[in-house]
């Protein structure tokens, strides 16, 4: 059954996002500024550039999945905030790094330093962002009914639990909900 669920919604994403990706400006031949499987050089025509542009998306299907009763509406109200607020404090960090990469127009890499420092600011991050949201996802989680629980085991595990343990993307992962 959640197979199913998540079959049909992974289908409506596709055919909701397949347009947009196939649309040509008007005039422009095809393939031309592109690269490799017609792939585009710009971060500016992906769908969901932002993180904020996609966790309403995702907010909806994890409601729709859990089957969010009134009774239940406050803490998810709760858990919804506190993904959105994440959401939109990651939108300040992508386009800080993105204004960072292009003002670096020598090309200049970082040095094995900078690069754990950097490192160590993510994950003392990732761990305040993990304590934000397991103090709201615990209530809900609580409020939740035991099939409800089984379902929110699978939805709510994060990118671990949809793969498997490993982190999509072409170097190990960009995208958190």
């Amino acid at each position: 059954m959640n197979k199913i669920i998540i079959s049909a919604l992974v289908a409506a994403g596709f055919a909701t996002v397949a347009p947009l990706t196939m649309a040509q400006p008007a005039g422009q031949v095809p393939g031309a500024g592109q690269g490799h499987h017609g792939q585009r050089f710009s971060h500016d025509k992906k769908a969901f550039s932002l993180p904020s542009e996609r966790v309403e998306a995702r907010l909806s299907y994890i409601k729709t999945a859990l089957k969010i009763t009134d009774a239940q509406q406050s803490q998810w109200d709760a858990f919804a905030g506190v993904m959105r607020k994440q959401a939109k404090e990651a939108d300040v960090r992508v386009e800080g790094r993105r204004a960072k990469m292009a003002a670096n127009e020598t090309g200049k890499r970082p040095t094995a330093i900078n690069r754990l420092e950097r490192r160590q600011e993510h994950m003392a991050l990732a761990a305040t962002r993990i304590g934000e949201r397991l103090a709201v996802q615990k209530p809900l989680y609580a409020a939740l009914t035991p099939e409800q629980q089984q379902i929110a085991d699978k939805v709510l595990a994060g990118h671990a639990g949809n793969r498997g343990g490993k982190r999509g993307g072409h170097h190990g992962g960009h995208g958190r909900a």
